[in-house]
């Protein structure tokens, strides 16, 4: 039977239909191995990119010099060819309201290996690339004009990834998404912190997917995706700059494990994940979603904002647990 559930707190809805698991469609693997076998994100091919705004070397923060690129890197951080925002944007007119596309837009290659996935790294690996997240969250939100800094990861072609070699992204906006602009104009309306409540919840149901001194996986009640999952912080955090070393080196297993869970259980599948945090606000609370690419959002979805989940995430819960188990710490 299907439902329609609400999301905790915000006026969100999604519909559980597992009946229409039976269509002839599903999931199919997007191996790693289909993508060409070197690129220029690969290490020896420095060169073929624009100049690295941070590298990660032996403990070391260098920085890229015109006819010096910086080898044997362990994180190598490079502007966008092919940018959506740029600090060199100029001036527009128009009749509507438009502002130049002032921004930045960065690559974060998270190893030098083309066939390395976040399945594959260490945690000495995890936990490198959780501080080097902090670091250019922090540095981009400190540049003049910047108001919010989008960080996510896109894996595989269908979840919009252009190049097989794993990496991740960021881009620095000139304002506040209206998504987070919302849901803290909710929060700020309630007398607690609703993901508090939330972890407080969870944390003893059927969806508890892992958990470990400082974080939690679930598969969340209103689930827009099969195998969709949040990672939450039992603290309360608004932004990644937040965090300690310690509390980032167990964000990166609470990661490592979630994305190897859900790979050992499926297969490789195309995923996207997404921090959400704000910087000026402490009454956020930091989140990190990860959801799977098992459809395209199609008329429906599009039509009234609502997605058609055909996976219970207490069934999903129920698949991955084992999983999850016999990989915890």
């Amino acid at each position: 039977m299907s439902e329609i559930r609400k999301h905790y707190f915000l006026d969100e809805y999604c519909i559980i239909a597992p009946g229409r698991s039976k269509r002839p469609s599903v999931f199919k693997e997007e191996k790693k191995e289909g993508f060409s076998e070197r690129c220029v994100f690969c290490a020896g091919e420095e060169d073929k990119t624009p100049l690295a705004t941070a590298v990660y070397k032996d403990g070391m923060i260098l920085k890229d010099e015109e006819g010096s690129r910086i080898t044997g890197w362990d994180v190598r951080c490079i502007p966008n060819l092919y940018p959506a925002l740029s600090p060199a944007a100029v001036g527009v007119s128009s009749e509507f309201d438009v502002s130049p596309g002032f921004g930045y837009h960065e690559v974060i290659v998270e190893t030098p290996s083309h066939e390395k996935v976040i399945p594959d790294l260490s945690d000495t690996d995890m936990s490198l690339l959780m501080k080097v997240y902090r670091d250019r969250v922090v540095h981009y939100e400190g540049q003049d004009k910047i108001e919010y800094v989008s960080l996510f990861k896109n894996w595989g072609e269908k979840a919009g990834a252009s190049l097989a070699h794993t990496h991740s992204q960021l881009i620095a906006l000139p304002m506040r998404p209206p998504l987070l602009a919302e849901e803290m104009k909710m929060i700020g309306s309630l007398q607690k912190c609703p993901y508090c409540d939330l972890i407080e919840k969870e944390s003893k149901s059927e969806r508890l997917l892992y958990e470990n001194e400082h974080f939690i996986v679930i598969t969340p009640y209103c689930s827009k995706v099969p195998y969709e999952m949040w990672i939450l912080p039992r603290m309360h955090v608004h932004h990644i700059s937040g965090f300690d070393d310690e509390q980032l080196d167990s964000l990166g297993r609470a990661i490592h494990s979630a994305l190897s869970g859900l790979w050992e259980y499926i297969g490789e599948i195309p995923y996207n994940y997404m921090f959400y945090q704000l910087r000026d606000e402490p009454g956020y609370h930091f989140n990190l979603k990860v959801q799977p690419v098992t459809s395209k959002a199609a008329g429906f979805e599009k039509n009234t904002g609502v997605y058609i989940n055909t996976m219970p995430p207490e069934t999903a819960a129920k698949y991955l647990q084992g999983i999850f188990e016999d990989n915890s710490e």
